[in-house]
């Protein structure tokens, strides 16, 4: 493109990018959050450094990391890093998410994304709204539509490539503490109108981006119960990875029927102010 909006990424890059966030979110695959790195499994990497204190907000934080990453990006492309995960978390409250919070994270989220496409990196985006405390679904659903929309400003302000980033995006539901229950398809309903309202089409995939599991607990639980760090269980608890990844593989696909009984059972994964 010519004049002052100059391309930031070659052809080449482009296309690396595109080709990659497409592989990740092909049908009837997902993403876990786990160390496993062979099979045709795309190996990616957590980069941030953990979330600290936003000064001048009501307990907000942001999440940090940004100094050094282009060169730790360079050296996890060398070592076969494929994609990448940095993580912003906001909370919900009568005085929160503030606009310095939502600002602050969406920008250190883009910086992030940039870093990553210069050096051959997918960058997943991951602007979490925590699910801690008492408002209702529709109040989580404005708020996340509200985060995602500075979130994807950002992400233009900075010329990110969107056909080469991945959104993982939190799932809208009420606060763990209201006292209103909502149902699985209300909170569906809910997450997909979010979706569509705020993230545009250029994201991979159809819907018109496609939609898969991105899972670290919930995967990991029922067959963290069965190993115990027992060398004679580890049969069984990668049997249950199997089961558990193939079911979601299916759910990706529309194609899950009936329930899945696991080793967790009914546990609840919930996480007070989950901010790792």
């Amino acid at each position: 493109m010519s004049g002052r909006f100059a391309e930031y990424l070659s052809e080449f890059r482009q296309k690396e990018l595109r080709d990659i966030a497409n592989a990740i979110v092909a049908p009837g695959k997902g993403i876990l959050a786990a160390d496993e790195s062979d099979r045709g499994i795309i190996p990616g990497i957590k980069v941030d450094k953990g979330v600290v204190p936003l000064a001048g907000t009501f307990s907000e934080g942001t999440t940090q990391g940004l100094d050094g990453l282009s060169e730790r990006c360079a050296q996890y492309k060398k070592d076969g890093c494929h994609f990448a995960k940095w993580r912003c978390v906001l909370k919900i409250s009568e005085k929160t998410p503030s606009y310095q919070a939502m600002m602050e994270n969406a920008n250190v989220l883009a910086r992030y994304a940039v870093i990553c496409q210069q050096n051959g990196i997918v960058p997943i985006v991951e602007p979490e709204v925590l699910p801690d405390g008492s408002h209702d679904l529709y109040v989580a659903q404005r708020v996340t539509e509200e985060v995602l929309a500075f979130q994807y400003k950002a992400l233009a302000d900075h010329h990110v490539y969107l056909e080469g980033t991945l959104l993982k995006p939190n799932m809208v539901t009420a606060g763990h503490s209201c006292p209103q229950k909502f149902s699985k398809e209300q909170n569906a309903t809910a997450t997909i109108q979010c979706l569509q309202r705020q993230v545009p089409a250029a994201v991979p995939g159809r819907k018109p981006w496609a939609l898969t599991f991105s899972f670290g607990r919930a995967l990991q639980a029922s067959v963290i119960k069965i190993w115990q760090g027992k060398n004679e269980n580890i049969q069984a608890a990668q049997n249950e990875l199997l089961k558990l990844a193939k079911a979601n593989g299916l759910a990706a696909l529309g194609k899950f029927e009936g329930t899945l009984e696991t080793a967790a059972g009914g546990q609840s994964l919930f996480v007070a102010n989950h901010a790792y």
